[in-house]
């Protein structure tokens, strides 16, 4: 569950971020969330791996 956790906290980080580059258009934001999505893409990825890897273990 930690990698979920993790996910959702980086959400909740990037949503002030997220606020000022689409309302304000803030540019140095955009760069900010740009980089909390590439951060979500991993969390989102290493989260797949720990679902399969204990799903195989429960399996056999």
């Amino acid at each position: 569950m930690s990698a979920f956790d993790k996910l959702k906290e980086l959400v909740a980080a990037a949503e002030a971020d997220a606020t000022a580059f689409y309302t304000k258009g803030n540019k140095a934001a955009g760069t900010r969330l740009r980089k909390a999505f590439q951060d979500i893409k991993v969390a989102a990825q290493e989260g797949r791996a720990e679902v399969t890897e204990l799903k195989n273990k429960e399996s056999k």
